[in-house]
């Protein structure tokens, strides 16, 4: 189960739980002997007239037993009961699928899908002003090593103390944009994009760390983003072993025990994107970078 599936589920969980003992459910031998088909199902699936995320399901007919489900575009399921009325909040942006089918004596009558479309994410659940610097939103947002003003690669000292702006993380040996004492090689690093467009999602573009090399691999999945008052742990895990993007600086060559699968946020900004790696033994460098430049 991937992570947006885990995602939506617990949401669903946490919206329906207080709906699944509303009714009873009944017993299909209780229900009167008729026979229905789909043009005779009376449902309805609507938006709610204050809340963009909110979607209300609705029973209309006594005769039957409701169950309802519903799933992602790509038809991973995220939830179901069995209640006659019941809502729903999506706090992604994207569209789902709504099925409906009536239990009678006779057996069950399946509607057709209803396709509900969700226009934006939940101002409430990302209100934090993190989750816009880092994703802006349902758009995405590119980010690409900091090549020109300064080194793409620092050191941060083990008692670092991680602050939005503020902290030791600002040294940058040479001038502010050699790149040469590090050494990192000057080329296309490739980029990583964060968005919220249904889901957590992080697209990786990784260029070899091979010397010379310019071949890319472009990787796909999702992460986590874990806020912290006054930003002192914020850290950025990608899941499934996906790792975010990094270079050949002289660390990934003669040093092990570092990750790219969990880094620590030591600043964001509009304008900047810096992460530290961090070894077994508590040494951590940074990467630097900047959002991509649309031509």
């Amino acid at each position: 189960m991937t992570m947006k599936r885990i995602l939506h589920l617990l949401i669903a969980i946490i919206a329906l739980g207080s709906l699944f003992s509303c009714e009873p459910v009944e017993d299909r031998n209780s229900l009167p002997a008729i026979t229905k088909t789909a043009a005779d199902l009376k449902f309805t699936v609507a938006k709610d007239a204050t809340n963009a995320n909110k979607v209300i399901m609705t029973n209309l007919d006594a005769d039957v037993i409701p169950y309802w489900s519903y799933s992602d575009a790509d038809g991973n399921e995220l939830g179901h009961f069995n209640t006659n009325v019941a809502e729903i909040v999506f706090p992604f942006a994207g569209t789902y699928i709504v099925n409906y089918t009536a239990y009678t004596r006779g057996g069950a009558v399946v509607a057709a899908p209803v396709s509900v479309t969700v226009t934006q994410n939940d101002a409430s659940y990302f209100s934090d002003a993190r989750w816009n610097m880092l994703t802006n939103g349902i758009a995405g947002k590119t980010w690409v090593f900091n090549m020109v003003t300064e080194s793409p690669f620092a050191f941060v000292g083990s008692g670092y103390v991680n602050k939005t702006v503020e902290g030791d993380w600002a040294w940058f040996p040479g001038s502010i944009n050699d790149v040469s004492w590090s050494g990192v090689e000057n080329k296309d690093w490739g980029e990583v994009t964060f968005d919220l467009n249904g889901g957590y999602n992080v697209t990786v573009k990784q260029t070899s760390l091979t010397s010379g090399s310019t071949q890319q691999t472009t990787k796909s999945g999702t992460y986590n983003f874990n806020l912290t008052n006054g930003s002192t742990n914020d850290r950025i895990a990608l899941n499934g072993g996906l790792e975010i993007l990094h270079l050949n600086a002289y660390y990934t060559e003669t040093m092990s025990g570092f990750t790219f699968s969990d880094v620590r946020l030591i600043e964001l900004t509009a304008t900047s994107l810096r992460y530290a790696a961090i070894r077994n033994d508590g040494v951590q460098v940074v990467m630097n970078l900047v959002p991509k430049k649309i031509n």
